[in-house]
Formats: structure tokens, sequence, C-alpha cells
């Protein structure tokens, strides 16, 4: 198992569903990935914490009343301290959507979205470090901020978390890369998704199998958007789970 227990400022270090049923997304993504759940109670406002071989990897939200949005996975990326990261979010144009807050003893969060329109979370890990699992099924493997102006939201993490950039060929798509490592993508919105999209963060989810798991996501009530492919960094698709969040599969490559 890929474990993981520290996360670099700005890597994405954990991802949860707004939904407005919990029980429906919790069944949905329990058949589809084997997970099993930590209900925070009512401290935690409902919040479900979702689990592979007993390690946190996700979450799961209850919408709240009035919200506008609807079901939508979110991206976190971890700050080493979350009002510093937030001061210099307006710095950089970005708005903070929800103010540095404490979550019990597990964290200090925060929302924000970029000037480009893109929302995301950051994370001070305190006893609750982030996702404990990467890289393998059930558990997320790549983030990626597709965006509607890609040249904006890569000028704003860069002041932000002082990414830098490899450029795929041919495509208007970076790789982020933090401390040298690759930690996330921004690039452009690819045709397949339709006109008039909002920047979103997208997550993939680590597949043993994609195809099958395809198969699964039909039988469990959801979509696919785009059929399983094969790409350079394994076979690949998008789903929509059953309460209508959208999501990447991608399975590595044999051998």
């Amino acid at each position: 198992m890929s474990r993981i227990t520290t996360y670099r400022e700005g890597v994405p270090c954990w991802a949860d569903l707004t939904t407005p049923d919990v029980t429906a997304s919790k069944d949905f993504y329990g058949e589809l990935f084997g997970w099993t759940y930590q209900d925070t109670g009512e401290e935690g406002g409902g919040y479900q914490l979702a689990t592979r071989h007993g390690i946190r990897v996700a979450g799961i939200a209850p919408g709240q009343p009035g919200q506008e949005t609807g079901a939508a996975w979110l991206t976190y990326l971890a700050a080493d301290d979350v009002d510093q990261v937030t001061a210099r979010i307006r710095e950089a144009g970005g708005t903070v959507r929800l103010e540095p807050t404490d979550v019990t003893d597990q964290g200090r969060m925060a929302i924000a979205v970029d000037p480009a329109g893109a929302p995301f979370g950051l994370w001070q890990g305190r006893s609750h470090g982030g996702s404990g699992l990467a890289n393998e099924p059930g558990a997320f493997t790549w983030n990626e901020n597709l965006s509607t102006d890609p040249a904006t939201a890569r000028a704003f993490y860069r002041q932000v978390f002082g990414y830098e950039y490899e450029p795929l060929p041919d495509l208007d798509y970076s790789v982020i890369k933090v401390a040298g490592h690759p930690a996330g993508g921004i690039g452009a919105q690819p045709p397949a998704i339709p006109e008039g999209t909002p920047s979103f963060w997208n997550t993939y989810f680590a597949a043993a199998d994609t195809d099958q798991s395809c198969a699964r996501i039909i039988e469990l009530g959801g979509r696919i958007l785009v059929e399983p492919v094969g790409t350079p960094y394994g076979r690949m698709a998008v789903g929509r789970d059953n309460v209508g969040a959208s999501f990447c599969l991608i399975a590595a490559p044999k051998g």
C-alpha cells in the first residue's frame, strides 16, 4: 500500500464529496471502492470519513440548506498555515469563500476560489493529516484544475504556492511540480466537457480495472460520461455517480 503521513504545502491531500443524499452516496462509493465509513456525528456535522483498509481516503459531506451547487467533489491543497495561505490567495486575486476555521482536533481548513473560478479547499492537518493512501484502487491518484483560463490559473497558484510547471507537448496542460515532483495538473478544459462549464478541480481515483469499474458504476445507478480509453498514463474514463457528481477513473498500465 502507498501509505502517506505528510504532504508538502500545495500538494493535493484530501478530496470530499458534498451530496444532497449522504446515504445514497455512501452506498454508491462503498460498493464501487469498498469504502467503509466513520461517522463524525453531530459534532462533525454528519461528515463521513471514508476508509480503505481502515485508513482514511476521502470524505462525504451533507449539502447545506440553500446551497446552490449540486453534488461535487472538492480537492483540498495542503497548507502549512491556512491563515497565511488565505492571505496570499487574496493578494493573488482569489476569493476566500469560507474563512479559516478549526475542525475539532482534526485540523484547520478554508475554502477558496481561484481567479478563473475553480473552488478548492485548504487543509492544515493536525490529528487528521489528509488521505493516508494514494495511487491504489479506491484512493485518489491525481488531481487537476480544468480551467476556462489556464494561464491565469497557473499564475495564481504559482504566486500562492510557488508551483513550477512542466508543459505537455501539443496541449494547453502543465504538470504541477512541488519540490521537483509531480503533484497535479492545470490545463484547458477538454472538448468532452460541455461548453459553459465553470473551472473546477477534477479528481481521479485509481481502479484495478477501469472497464469493470465503469460497468459497476452503471449497475449502481451512475453514468459513464467518457468511455474507457487508453492513455500513456493508464486506461481512464469519466463517470458520474448516482447523485450527479463527476469523477475520473484510471488504472495503471499493465506490466
